[in-house]
């Protein structure tokens, strides 16, 4: 594992910082930075880009992956009992919002006088967001839907959410929280809970389960989950200018019982070479970079997360199988 251009890897020690390109965007930087590691990684927030959340979108549709449909049911049985805690007049900030699909099941549940004051979807795929968003408005005209295309896990870029007149409430399903380290759940739980202070999170948690369940929700028959994987490298080639051979990397997931985690990796498939912003990086047969974690947990061990950012963790549900769950937690005024 090596990059040509590192002059350290031919004296020997540890190789310095990547030097970044003045124009590199986010993305750029993050990805010459982790390809620079060993091992070498590539934030998953970078998922989704538009062709990444389309296929995200037919992700949750396969019959083999799960989360999404189970969360569903959780939603649609307990509208009325959450759009009770959640209360009227809240403004509910929605954390990688996606598609907007599941946030239609409360927005139903609602009564008339009791509807949300703002709809607020965070995203990091801007031209994804407001596509949705507009959809949404088609669908609630009475609902003021207020998109903001920013990285939710930067506390400086939410510092453009509007001004709440009531409480905030945050959303934040499909289990997204098991993408992150431990550390870096708990930074942004902690985060969460100062920014909606008086206020609440509803947040969806997978649940740790037979393995293989899990090994076929992230290697669907369909290859999809593949593709999803794949599209980092494409979005390298098309926003970068980037040379990955797309063709010459496969997708793997496995799940480790130690760590209670999915993890997903691009595998070279043979020796091969990629230039990114100007670096050549060297790849060996059988080399990974490391795409995701997908963190599950028990019920218990979540509520004790919580409660260690801040949190009271109040009401949680689940699946009649507890495949998944979904957690009301309230911040203190």
């Amino acid at each position: 594992m090596r990059e040509t251009s590192d002059p350290a890897a031919v004296h020997g020690g540890p190789p310095p910082p990547p030097t970044m390109p003045a124009h590199a965007s986010a993305f750029g930087r993050d990805l010459l930075a982790g390809l620079s590691r060993s091992p070498r990684s590539i934030p998953p927030k970078y998922f989704y880009d538009a062709a990444g959340s389309a296929l995200f979108d037919r992700i949750c549709e396969l019959p083999e992956y799960y989360p999404t449909r189970t969360e569903l049911g959780i939603l649609r049985a307990h509208a009325s009992d959450i759009v009770r805690r959640v209360g009227a007049d809240a403004d509910i900030v929605e954390f990688g919002a996606g598609s907007l699909a599941k946030i239609r099941i409360l927005l139903d549940a609602f009564a008339r006088d009791g509807a949300p004051a703002r709809y607020i979807p965070v995203d990091i795929s801007a031209d994804h967001l407001h596509g949705a968003a507009q959809r949404l408005r088609d669908a609630y005209p009475r609902l003021d839907v207020v998109p903001l295309a920013a990285d939710y896990t930067k506390p400086e870029q939410l510092a453009a959410l509007p001004v709440t007149r009531g409480k905030r409430i945050g959303f934040f399903p499909g289990s997204t929280i098991g993408n992150f380290s431990p550390d870096e759940a708990d930074a942004f739980l902690r985060d969460a809970a100062r920014l909606l202070r008086g206020g609440g999170l509803l947040v969806g948690v997978d649940l740790v389960k037979d393995p293989a369940t899990l090994h076929r929700a992230y290697n669907d028959a369909q290859g999809v989950t593949a593709q999803f994987n794949l599209n980092l490298l494409r979005r390298a080639n098309d926003e970068l200018g980037a040379d990955f051979d797309v063709d010459g990397f496969a997708h793997h997931a496995h799940y480790d019982p130690l760590r209670t985690r999915i993890e997903m990796h691009l595998v070279s498939l043979r020796t091969q070479t990629a230039r990114v912003l100007g670096r050549v990086f060297d790849f060996d047969d059988g080399e990974r970079i490391h795409t995701e974690n997908s963190y599950k947990f028990t019920i218990a061990g979540f509520r004790a997360i919580a409660a260690r950012a801040g949190f009271e963790p109040a009401a949680v549900w689940t699946d009649a199988a507890r495949h998944f769950s979904v957690h009301w937690l309230q911040s203190a005024g």
